[in-house]
C-alpha cells in the first residue's frame, strides 16, 4: 500500500511545532502530579494546537491559511505564558540547558 503524505508535513513550521509538542511533554513529565490536570494540560494542549492549527489551515486559501497562522501564534503565546508560570512556580529554570529537538 502506497504511503499518504501531505503537503503540511513538508512545512518546517510544521516540522519545528512537532519538535516542541515533543519539548514540551517531556518538559511536563517533570512537573509536580499536582499540575497533571492543571498547567500541564493546559501546556500540552496548547503546544498541540500550533502543530494542529498549521496542518488544519494548510490546505486552505492563503487568506485561510494566514488565519491558522495566527491560532498558531495565539497558541505559541499560550505557551510563553505556560512556561513562565511553571518558572516561577519552579518546575523549569530558564539557566537549564535543554537539548534541542531539531
Amino acid at each position: 500500500m502506497e504511503e499518504v503524505k501531505f503537503n503540511f508535513e513538508d512545512l518546517i513550521v510544521y516540522q519545528k511545532a512537532l519538535n516542541f509538542v515533543d519539548l514540551v511533554y517531556n518538559t511536563c513529565e517533570k512537573f509536580p502530579s499536582v499540575e497533571t490536570y492543571g498547567l500541564s494540560s493546559q501546556y500540552i494542549r496548547a503546544a498541540n494546537s500550533v502543530a494542529l492549527n498549521i496542518a488544519e489551515g494548510s490546505g486552505n486559501t492563503d487568506a485561510q491559511f494566514n488565519r491558522y497562522l495566527q491560532i498558531a501564534i495565539n497558541s505559541v503565546r499560550e505557551c510563553v505564558v505556560c512556561s513562565t508560570i511553571a518558572n516561577r512556580r519552579r518546575y523549569i529554570y530558564p539557566k537549564t540547558k535543554i537539548r534541542r529537538l531539531d
